[in-house]
């Protein structure tokens, strides 16, 4: 099972102000242990070298020949006279640790003290006794006259009130500590929630990310870290989203080429089957019995001929759409204006069959970067467009022009109205708008030769259907603008 972060930052704070708490009062205490000792030493110094005076003074005003039996003898007077010069109780021992005068006997009984013993070897020594909140300190020390120990003196020192200032300065410290770790392990656990909040929920987003759902954003109104985080995780999202959609586009784009290819093969292959199956059987006719029927003959020649053609012009459309790389070495200026008005002239012959007429405005100097054959090419497959799909006895509108430093050509004729999804798939090869009303032969890859060589030379090509017309408008780069006007 997996730890909750906000659990490991609980319980990583509380090992770490419990152990610095714990780590702070024993400092503490060990530095008010250090310094009493300090001050009971010091003042148990000042305490022997005070009591030294007096013992050497008396010994000097009153000499005797045995230092230790003078000591015995003034042992009361010395006691009382410490006693009351030093406020302390004293008890005065020979040098064996026998006592001889106590100003307070109850104080002295137990003559196995520590101190004690290490005054009978020779050294000053003091024991600290607690009891019911009080403190005392029993220090002994032997007393030397002339090099040599005549006996001992024992004091008995109250210091409860050293050590319970020292007690009261210690809880002070130690709930003071307490307050200021408790409010610093609060803070750091607000702050912790602070960071693992915002950290949980971005697990939770991530897991739902995971999971399928690319809807999920954070919002966190923090200019911090976590906010710059969370930003990014709902840019990051966003990227993801538009990628899937341009993934899940060029999948269906891709599936759309898959059939377009599939119908672009079942088409040519029907549009290639059918003249070739006439053909054949054409010829086979003509083999078997055409010399015997001459109309016979002269006919199925003629349809041979007409497929063959057909044929022909198919294949060389086919060639055309399939051309993918065009060298742009080839390309060169061409004057569009010429060619276009060649062209118009020439397809009015083929407007007239259909009893439909074609008028022109050009203007001079259409230089366009381009190939002269392919972009007649193009004016023919789009006023032959225009030709075949035009209402009966229309007039098709052509018109050539400098525009905002391009030039312009649109192609205008009445027509039936075309739906906006139709317009979308017209560039496609084989594609017809209006298959019941084409022409006899028509396999739909004008518009799409028209396009490919539009694209070849930077150009723009765009169609429009209201109002019962059909407008083709091809733009490319260009320069002057002087029209001329014809009408055919």
């Amino acid at each position: 099972m997996r730890r909750k972060i906000s659990i490991k930052f609980l319980v990583g704070f509380f090992l770490i102000f419990s152990l610095s708490f714990i780590v702070l009062n024993q400092t503490v205490k060990e530095f008010i242990r250090t310094s009493n000792q300090k001050l009971v030493t010091s003042d148990l110094v000042g305490l022997k070298n005070n009591s030294n005076v007096y013992v050497r003074q008396a010994f000097l005003i009153n000499h005797f020949a045995s230092n230790k039996l003078y000591f015995g003898e003034m042992a009361q007077e010395m006691a009382n006279d410490l006693n009351h010069a030093t406020g302390s109780s004293v008890g005065v021992y020979t040098i064996d640790g026998e006592l001889l005068y106590a100003s307070d006997r109850f104080v002295f009984s137990e003559e196995k003290e520590s101190d004690l013993k290490q005054a009978i070897d020779g050294q000053t020594a003091y024991s600290i006794t607690y009891e019911h909140n009080k403190a005392s300190v029993l220090f002994s020390y032997p007393v030397v006259i002339d090099g040599s120990r005549v006996g001992i003196l024992r004091f008995s020192k109250d210091f409860s009130l050293l050590y319970q200032q020292s007690g009261r300065i210690l809880d002070i410290i130690f709930y003071i500590a307490f307050a200021i770790f408790a409010a610093a392990f609060l803070f750091s656990y607000i702050l912790s929630r602070h960071i693992t909040i915002p950290l949980v929920k971005l697990t939770r987003a991530s897991t739902e990310v995971k999971n399928g759902n690319l809807d999920v954003r954070l919002r966190f109104n923090r200019e911090d870290e976590i906010g710059r985080l969370a930003d990014n995780f709902n840019d990051m999202i966003d990227q993801i989203s538009r990628q899937i959609a341009t993934i899940k586009k060029d999948r269906d784009h891709l599936k759309e080429l898959r059939q377009q290819e599939k119908n672009f093969f079942d088409n040519v292959t029907h549009e290639l089957k059918t003249p070739l199956t006439s053909i054949l059987g054409y010829a086979e006719l003509i083999r078997k019995n055409g010399e015997q029927d001459r109309s016979f003959f002269e006919k199925g020649m003629n349809h041979i001929i007409e497929e063959s053609r057909r044929l022909h012009t198919m294949v060389l459309k086919l060639l055309e759409v399939s051309r993918k790389n065009f060298m742009i070495d080839e390309s060169d200026k061409v004057d569009a204006g010429p060619i276009l008005q060649d062209v118009c002239e020439s397809m009015a012959i083929r407007a007239q069959r259909y009893k439909k007429s074609i008028r022109y405005e050009i203007e001079d100097d259409l230089i366009i970067f381009g190939q002269g054959d392919r972009l007649r090419q193009l004016f023919i497959n789009l006023l032959d467009n225009a030709i075949k799909y035009s209402l009966s006895r229309s007039e098709i509108s052509v018109k050539a022009e400098h525009a905002d430093g391009q030039v312009r050509f649109v192609f205008d004729n009445p027509s039936d109205p075309i739906e906006a999804e139709q317009l979308a798939n017209l560039f496609q090869p084989f594609y017809l708008a209006h298959p019941g009303g084409s022409e006899e032969g028509s396999v739909g890859l004008g518009l799409s030769i028209v396009k490919s060589i539009v694209d070849d030379f930077g150009g723009t090509i765009f169609i429009v259907s209201q109002n019962h017309h059909t407008r083709v408008t091809v733009e490319f780069e260009g320069l002057q603008n002087v029209r001329t006007e014809n009408r055919l």
